[in-house]
Order: C-alpha cells, then structure tokens, then sequence
C-alpha cells in the first residue's frame, strides 16, 4: 500500500514539479511529499479506529481500573494505559487529582504521566512504518521502563508531599455521561470528532517535523552529524536531550526528524534521547503540571527524565548494532 505514497512523491517531484533526480532540492522534497502524504493518512485511520476505541473509555474508567491494585501491578497498568489512551496535556491535571482522590498512589499517576505523551498507537504506527519494528520495540520498551522507574522512585522517596495541598481535599466525582453506553453512529460521530480534533492541533508540527526532516535528508552533509551528534562527540546525548526541550512537538512531529537524523548515521541512542526529551519534556507540559505539582516535585520530574534520557542514549550508542 505504501508504494503508492512513494509512486506520488515521484509524480510530484520528478513529473509536475521537475526536479532533477540527482539534486539535493529534489531529494528533500520527495521526502517531503512521501512522509507528509504517508503520516496523514496514518493520523485519520489510526485515530478513528482509536476513537472508536475511547468512545467506550473514559478518563473516569482508567482511574476505576487502577483503583485498588497492588502497588507494581498500578505501575506497570499505568504505563501501559499511558500507551493506550493519548489524553492530551490539558487532561493532565483532572486525571492527575482524580487518580489522587481514588487512592491510587502519586508514583503511578507520575508513571501514566510519564508513558503517555512518549508512547501512543499513532507514533507506534509511525514508528514502524518508517523505522521498523526492531526501533519501535526498542522505543516503547524504554518508554514504559522509564515511566515504570520514576513511578516507583517517587514513592519510594515519599514525594507526595510535593503534590499541592488543595489536591488532597478535592473529591471528583464521575464525569456527567461518563458511563453513558453510545451508538454505533455516536461512537464513529465521536471517533471522527477525535480525527478532526488531535489532526487539527498537531498538523502544524506534522508539517514543520516533516519540513526539518526534509531539509536534513536533503541539504545538510553527512560528515556534518558525524562531528557533531556521532559516537566520536562524548556529549551528544546530553547535547540532543537539551535540544529537544525548547523543540515542542508531539510524537508524530519528531519522527520525520529521526528518520532522517538516522538515515544521515546519527547513532540510535542520541535520537532516541532527542526523541523522547521533545515529546516528554515539554514546556507547556510542565506549565499545566505546575498546578497540582510543587516547585521541588516538578524540579524532580524534570531532572529524572532527563537524567533517564540521557542514560539511555548512552546504553544504546554502546549496545546497539
């Protein structure tokens, strides 16, 4: 199926627009058509057959389905919902105080906090498609390792102290229609509403992901990457996880970025660094935390990911083949 995106790109670039083959502009925006026509029907498929999916599950029902577990079994159910269920960042604080006020302990809120802006089924699906299923593995393996480790540090360090005190006097009660059983046509109303809905508000990053791709693939040299971000450059690991805080995008918007930064030979573990630290370190993220998260507490959440990301980026570049 995917021939015809690569047949498309051709057509535009060597056909309508006419560019030369052999040219660098001609390389990068064939790249550009491919990805971007490819990732947007990914984006519309996944996310309706994921709406479908959420049209029966409410933030409401994470927080019941955690409720009550053993401490590791909340952490390892909330990474894995973290991957499931891509609640947006402006979620983060109604399922931060409802996961508090049904008892379940703040490490595994922190650990859905963590899992669930890195890992969802539109980056996997991209991840895949693009990368292949040995990176993909490799991503999510360490996404839930990483959300698992800093749920069960927080409470092992008994940081909930850190969590403002108006959270622990709140009471939630259900979400009104919460529980509501849909139609068929209300759940696909519903799945299309979740299309046009996250499409409308990452295609901007899609574009400029793809877009700096493009430009990577195409203009900047090899030998380029290989003095600055290659294995022979000690500090590129904790050089890409700094670079990736200010860059705000989503999943889907980095990885173009990483397709090309991979294809130009920069090591697995420096993308993967840079990857994780643009989606899981974000700045309007941690704006919102800071509601129900002390200064100390959001200090901690951010120097953890950042020392995870970084080790993380040195263990693959030595291991990885």
């Amino acid at each position: 199926m995917f021939h015809a995106f690569a047949w498309f790109a051709d057509r535009t670039t060597y056909g309508v627009l006419g560019l030369d083959a052999s040219t660098r502009t001609a390389d990068a925006v064939h790249f550009f058509v491919d990805d971007v026509t490819k990732i947007f029907f990914l984006l519309v498929t996944v996310i309706f057959v994921m709406g479908l999916f959420r049209s029966a599950l409410s933030p409401e029902r994470v927080r019941s389905f955690l409720e009550g577990r053993s401490r590791w079994a909340a952490y390892v159910m909330a990474v894995t919902l973290g991957a499931v269920t891509p609640f947006c960042s402006c979620s983060s604080v109604p399922l931060f105080i409802g996961f508090v006020e049904a008892g379940i302990p703040v490490g595994a809120t922190m650990a859905f906090l963590i899992a669930s802006p890195m890992i969802n089924e539109v980056a996997v699906t991209l991840l895949l498609t693009l990368l292949g299923w040995k990176l993909t593995l490799l991503y999510v393996a360490t996404g839930l390792a990483v959300g698992v480790a800093g749920g069960a540090l927080v409470d092992a360090l008994g940081l909930e102290r850190w969590v403002e005190e108006y959270v622990w006097k709140i009471r939630v009660g259900a979400a009104p229609g919460g529980a509501r059983r849909l139609s068929p046509r209300q759940r696909a109303a519903f799945a299309w509403g979740e299309v046009s809905d996250i499409v409308g508000r990452i295609w901007m990053y899609v574009l400029l992901g793809v877009g700096l791709g493009a430009v990577l693939h195409g203009y900047v040299p090899e030998d380029f990457f290989a003095r600055w971000a290659g294995s022979s450059n000690p500090f590129a690991v904790p050089l890409a996880v700094v670079a990736g805080v200010p860059m705000y995008a989503n999943a889907t918007g980095i990885i173009p970025v990483a397709e090309a930064l991979l294809g130009k030979g920069v090591p697995v573990g420096t993308v993967l660094a840079l990857m994780m630290s643009v989606v899981a370190l974000s700045l309007p993220e941690m704006i919102i935390l800071r509601k129900v998260l002390k200064v100390r507490m959001l200090g901690f959440f951010a120097a953890y990911l950042a020392v995870a990301f970084v080790t993380v980026g040195y263990l693959f570049n030595v291991f990885w083949v």
